[in-house]
């Protein structure tokens, strides 16, 4: 077993151990109901497998559960705000029970994961409430400029790549970089962490944008062309508004406004304008571009050599298997 899958198994069985209330019910049966779902657990994975680059991972134990926690939180709130029915194949929590009960689950989420990140060394806590805090907010600051892009068509490449880096691609950095301080890693060690973790969690979600219009459905794992159907603000969709000449921008403006039609004729008609922009080997290049300078900054940190080649698969077979 890597140590990755390692990891992922004790944060499962610590989170399962978990102290938690259990009155009111109405409070705790929601957090408890959002963190049995089945997640990959992989931000506190990374966390663990970043300390033990330096030494004994025990002291990000609890750190890497609050960063979990934190985490389903952020999802929790997200689902209210998009009002989204269905969080890994199973009902959200304000479609089980209501928004109010999801909003004040959330917030007690989010105390807990302080709670759990206070729990770190007294010599290394005030970096790792310095470093969680300011990612917190930058994952509001993300979902925020999520919202807004949502109400226009004015968004910019730039701007785009901005939001995932706040609201998904800091969070990923974070947890390496909490993991490397927590395990004793240098300054230097735990900043190129950080990069690494943050750029390939923009590979990833720029790999996820392109997969929904030229992935393999079967492999995907989901319905292809769902973003477009739903004019959600991609990668691909930003670069074609910014970058098709007038008659076919129009036409794809067209599809965005439009309320009545088939799903095959929106998907194969805005996948051709896609295609006239060259839109997929942009997207490709971008994706590349994080993804390669991901790698470099992992090749330049120290700690354990094996563990740094496990990290290195780890990020090839990630996005491998988005393919």
């Amino acid at each position: 077993m890597s140590k990755i899958e390692e990891f992922r198994q004790i944060i499962e069985d610590q989170i399962r151990m978990l102290e938690r209330p259990t009155r009111p019910e109405g409070l705790y049966d929601p957090v408890k109901y959002v963190l049995s779902l089945g997640a990959k657990r992989l931000r506190p994975a990374l966390c663990l497998t970043s300390a033990a680059l330096f030494g004994d991972f025990s002291a990000a134990v609890f750190p890497a559960i609050g960063l979990e926690v934190f985490h389903n939180f952020t999802l929790l709130h997200d689902d209210i705000m998009d009002q989204s029915l269905v969080r890994r194949n199973q009902p959200t929590v304000h479609e089980k029970w209501d928004s109010n009960t999801a909003i004040l689950s959330g917030d007690v989420m989010l105390i807990k994961a302080y709670e759990l990140m206070a729990k770190s060394p007294v010599g290394v806590l005030p970096q790792v409430l310095e470093v969680f805090s300011k990612t917190a907010t930058e994952v509001c600051e993300g979902q925020q400029f999520d919202m807004d892009f949502e109400k226009t068509t004015d968004v910019t490449e730039d701007g785009y790549l901005d939001m995932i880096r706040l609201k998904t691609a800091v969070l990923l950095g974070a947890s390496m970089k909490i993991g490397g301080i927590l395990g004793g890693g240098s300054l230097r060690d735990c900043s190129l962490l950080y990069k690494f973790g943050q750029d390939i969690g923009m590979a990833f979600q720029l790999q996820d944008d392109w997969l929904d219009v030229y992935g393999d459905q079967e492999s995907f794992g989901k319905r292809i062309g769902n973003d477009i159907l739903t004019n959600k603000k991609t990668f691909l969709l930003i670069t074609a508004l910014n970058r098709l000449e007038s008659e076919p921008k129009k036409e794809l403006l067209d599809w965005l406004e439009r309320k009545e039609y088939l799903a095959e004729d929106k998907i194969a008609a805005v996948t051709r304008l896609f295609n006239e922009a060259g839109i997929s080997e942009i997207t490709q290049k971008k994706r590349d571009d994080f993804f390669f300078r991901a790698i470099e900054n992992l090749e330049k940190v120290g700690g354990n050599k094996e563990i740094r080649i496990e990290l290195q698969t780890f990020a090839h077979e990630l996005m491998a298997r988005a393919r």
